[in-house]
């Protein structure tokens, strides 16, 4: 979903912010409390006055190698396959099979001639060579589900994070007895090195 940000948008925005008689609204309100009705407001006033929309195209999706005229010629022969398993007389299996075969030489062709047109390219027209750079780069796996101290199995990003801190800064004050991080590694086992409870049955402790 996208959000339209227009000037209108803005006044209607103040408006409706400004309908709201917020001295006596917050009045005998502590701070913490009032900014938190204050910000509830704002993004319910946000929700009405900005108005969305849904990305329709596609055009980013497609891969840098599938140019126009190829993708044309694909859709026409995923089109004439879905007509031939109907059984239309005007479509054969042997046409079938040879624009199948040309369709498997193009994408062959655009994959092999990608890299080297956009090295000849990329002093004139940098960003297509950069946008292929930036989706070659491997994308980081997520953490895994982390061990809270009462042995509740936590996936949420938020309270992986909190018992994630937690037991960071238990390195520095020397309180990992109290921390149980089980999720089939840690972070010490992440960088290379052993738990101390596996560092004591191999020493036989």
């Amino acid at each position: 979903m996208l959000k339209v940000l227009r000037l209108e948008t803005f006044q209607l925005f103040k408006e409706l912010v400004s309908r709201t008689p917020w001295e006596t609204f917050l009045r005998d309100k502590g701070g913490e409390q009032s900014w938190q009705i204050f910000k509830d407001a704002c993004h319910r006033v946000q929700e009405l006055s900005i108005s969305r929309y849904k990305k329709t195209g596609k055009e980013g999706k497609r891969p840098a190698w599938l140019s126009r005229d190829l993708l044309v010629k694909l859709k026409g022969k995923k089109e004439m396959h879905r007509q031939w398993k109907q059984g239309h007389p005007r479509y054969p299996g042997k046409r079938i099979g040879m624009l199948a075969q040309l369709c498997r030489d193009g994408v062959r062709k655009a994959k092999a001639q990608l890299e080297p047109s956009l090295a000849r390219h990329a002093k004139n027209n940098n960003k297509g060579f950069y946008r292929y750079v930036s989706r070659k780069r491997k994308v980081k796996k997520s953490v895994p589900p982390v061990m809270s101290k009462i042995g509740k199995l936590v996936t949420t990003d938020e309270e992986k994070a909190e018992i994630l801190n937690n037991f960071f800064a238990s390195v520095f004050t020397g309180n990992l007895s109290s921390l149980n991080l089980s999720s089939g590694w840690t972070s010490r086992q992440g960088l290379g090195e052993q738990s101390p409870s596996h560092c004591k049955r191999r020493s036989g402790l």
